[in-house]
């Protein structure tokens, strides 16, 4: 058996190439929509990818599953399970091959056969595999592709279909379905291998490890949320719903998308080169956007071009660019070498943002005009949110606010802001800050961007905090 995890680290997501090298077949798990890397890996290894399944109908990235249809035919195993309303309507509509499985279905890529099990609770319709390698002579799995179901240390977040769907009323019949998944879960062998969908850094949990496996009675152990489903239902349902971040504002549209069908992409979108001519007179477009992927900060903060957003190229990229800009929007492309043009696209239309249209480097924009977005440290902001006309905007997490946060401040999570822009005053002045700075500096920009006055507040929060506790001053709430 062939068996190869592939990682994307700025979604942290898990694909998997599972092979039977006496036939020469290939199965490709949960892959994203560039899916011309699952087909060199095969290549590679003299083996067709002839089949495409996935766990659940993903809200974090578009899925590649009908990409793979439309290139190369291939045959699709989808889940059939889940109410009327959650199923695979772009493959039962569609002319696929296509086979809709249930619970205790079974299939074989060649010698190596899935059994699936309904695994509901992140989402109605979620199965995961025992996969049996038969070819080798086993009759028992050795181990279970278990998507967004179980993680090494947490489970899939419940809320979603509430929280990024919009079924209002959602959160704790998942987390009760999730719950019951929980105790089928327990009856498994304890030395099956756990192959998870996503590593630390997904939004599709609270609490994952970075260990890209791991097994059944490991989790059974050390699994804290696992633990609580151990100690009841109804301490499970409070824990696993406590805390969850607020997703961000694109996931909703991955969700309607990889239900009804993501847009075939045949390749990867060529930005061209553009000289300064062309950036001059951007400012006469309808709509645009101007991605700004410095890694540093303060930089962008003294001197960027106008309407430009701050998205570092790095891990958070693909989050603030899917929840900052309307998938219509033609996109041009601030980079620092031009050998990072391919990264920043393949993260773009993982999320659907497909109109990357340009590409500048440093040495073309210098000679623009700027603009500049004032920046203060954190250790001013209780004389500057004294000033007439001010107030403070975090930018974290809720639950991060609720844990402490400085008095009198608005709370709007960076991926959520574009969303609640209308409840913002334009005669107002933001001083905005998160916890270390990073998610800071995207909000302050799209703020600006969008006609607001802002003040950048860099540094850590943590440093403020343990200020207030130290002076007689103003105690954090």
């Amino acid at each position: 058996m062939f068996f190869r995890q592939v990682f994307e680290p700025n979604l942290a997501q898990y694909a998997y190439i599972i092979g039977c090298q006496r036939t020469g077949e290939a199965i490709v798990v949960d892959p994203m929509r560039d899916i011309d890397r699952y087909i060199d890996i095969a290549d590679a290894e003299g083996l067709k990818i002839t089949a495409v399944t996935e766990t659940h109908i993903h809200a974090d990235y578009l899925s590649g599953a009908r990409e793979f249809a439309e290139q190369l035919n291939v045959m699709l195993y989808l889940s059939d399970e889940g109410d009327k309303d959650w199923k695979y309507f772009w493959a039962i509509e569609g002319d696929y091959d296509f086979k809709a499985l249930k619970h205790k279905d079974t299939f074989k890529i060649g010698n190596i056969q899935f059994e699936v099990i309904h695994s509901p609770g992140h989402t109605p319709e979620h199965i995961s595999f025992l996969i049996t390698d038969l070819g080798g002579g086993a009759d028992e799995p050795i181990g279970i592709l278990s998507g967004d179901f179980v993680f090494v240390g947490d489970l899939g977040r419940p809320d979603l279909l509430e929280t990024a769907a919009g079924e209002v009323g959602a959160r704790e019949p998942s987390a009760n379905r999730l719950y019951d998944s929980v105790q089928s879960f327990l009856e498994l062998p304890e030395y099956l291998q756990i192959w998870p969908g996503h590593g630390a850094g997904s939004a599709c949990g609270k609490a994952l490890g970075a260990i890209p496996e791991s097994t059944v009675g490991y989790e059974k152990r050390f699994n804290t949320s696992i633990q609580a489903a151990i100690e009841g239902r109804e301490t499970f349902v409070d824990s696993i719903l406590d805390g969850q971040p607020e997703p961000p504002l694109y996931f909703a549209r991955m969700k309607h998308e990889n239900k009804f069908g993501p847009a075939i992409l045949n390749r990867l979108p060529k930005p061209v080169k553009i000289k300064k001519e062309r950036l001059e007179f951007l400012e006469y477009e309808v709509d645009y956007a101007i991605l700004d992927t410095r890694q540093d900060r303060s930089a962008f903060m003294q001197k960027h071009l106008p309407g430009s957003i701050y998205a570092p190229l790095n891990k958070s990229f693909p989050t603030i660019a899917g929840s900052y800009i309307n998938p219509e929007t033609p996109i041009y492309l601030i980079l620092d070498r031009e050998e990072d043009v391919e990264f920043a696209v393949r993260d773009l239309v993982r999320i659907g943002l497909d109109k990357v249209v340009a590409y500048a480097l440093p040495s073309v924009t210098n000679e623009l005009p700027k603009t500049t977005i004032e920046e203060i440290q954190i250790s001013e902001i209780d004389r500057m949110r004294a000033l007439p006309g001010t107030s403070v905007l975090d930018v974290r997490g809720l639950s991060e606010f609720e844990g402490s946060h400085i008095p009198d401040a608005i709370n709007i999570a960076h991926t959520r802001l574009l969303d609640r822009l209308d409840g913002l005053d334009k005669k107002t002045t933001y001083l905005v800050h998160c916890r270390s700075g990073a998610r800071a500096a995207s909000a302050a920009s799209l703020l600006k961007h969008k006609g607001f006055d802002v003040i950048y507040v860099n540094g850590a929060y943590a440093d403020w905090a343990s200020q207030q506790k130290q002076s007689d001053g103003v105690m954090v709430q």
